[in-house]
């Protein structure tokens, strides 16, 4: 049987089911569509709903990348990220829609309703192709069942890797639009996102070369994160109550919670990958066009 094993490789439309690339276009048109109505809405919105919609933003692009990587690569671990992602959209806009004042509603309306239709046809359509057998990365499902464990562990560090940056890059919108922080908060929030950038251009490179000391330094770079994040959460909660408004600080502390979630994963995930170093699926990753075959 061919094999491919190569974790970045994008698979040619034109061997797509007709069913499958259908999903894939109106998935794609419809998120594009949730993104150009949540532009024209950030135009016209107050500080505080301008924050949870450029959040609603970032969200929306990245369930682009998720469904794109999970359609064309197979992968089931990226579109499970991708329903995780919608699903965390769609209630962010619910919690935000039920928050608003009654004179505001009206305005959101369009694009609420967009999204939780948008995102309920998604979610459901993803969760069958997720069930299908024919969703098999690259037709690994004759190689031996270690190396389909070693390249399931090595998807999903990918997916958390990326969900793990949509997740710094939104705690550092809120960050910057929270009143009670100070000047040198949002200085290191801006920095984080070049920060967040870096961490998973390395964590990828580590992975993908099996460098043990790279992984290393990977889980260096996430220790200030986490201790800033502690820090931050103190500081949240004790400055709770003294605003007009607590949405801006919920929506942190559920991030922060979420942040830990999507981190615990993600080192669960890399310290079977590390642990596999050396033992064959690197090599099957040495070129994009090369196959194996196995007996």
């Amino acid at each position: 049987m061919a094999l491919n094993f190569l974790p970045l490789q994008i698979k040619p439309c034109s061997e797509l089911s007709f069913p499958v690339k259908i999903y894939f276009c109106v998935t794609i048109l419809s998120l594009l569509s949730v993104i150009g109505l949540t532009i024209e809405t950030l135009v016209r919105q107050a500080e505080e709903d301008f924050t949870i919609s450029f959040i609603q933003l970032v969200g929306v692009v990245f369930c682009v990348y998720y469904v794109s990587r999970g359609i064309l690569q197979e992968n089931r671990q990226e579109l499970l990220v991708f329903v995780l992602s919608v699903v965390l959209v769609m209630l962010r806009s619910i919690i935000n829609f039920t928050l608003l004042p009654a004179e505001q509603k009206p305005k959101l309306l369009a694009r609420f309703v967009l999204i939780l239709l948008v995102g309920s046809f998604d979610v459901i359509c993803a969760l069958i192709l997720i069930q299908s057998h024919s969703m098999m990365a690259f037709r690994v499902g004759g190689a031996l069942e270690s190396l389909q464990s070693q390249y399931f562990m090595l998807n999903l560090c990918f997916s958390m890797l990326t969900f793990d940056l949509q997740a710094q890059l939104c705690l550092c919108i809120l960050l910057i639009s929270l009143h009670e922080v100070t000047l040198l908060h949002n200085i290191i929030s801006a920095t984080g996102v070049l920060w967040g950038c870096l961490k998973v251009t390395v964590g990828i490179i580590a992975i993908l070369k099996e460098l043990k000391p790279l992984v290393w330094v990977f889980l260096i770079q996430n220790v200030p994160e986490v201790v800033y994040l502690i820090y931050l959460l103190y500081t949240v909660i004790r400055e709770w109550g003294k605003g007009n408004s607590y949405t801006l600080e919920a929506a942190f502390i559920t991030g922060s919670c979420i942040s830990v979630a999507i981190k615990s994963v993600l080192f669960w995930a890399l310290v079977h990958v590390y642990r596999n170093f050396g033992q064959g699926l690197r090599e099957r990753n040495c070129s994009f066009g090369r196959k194996f075959t196995l007996d």
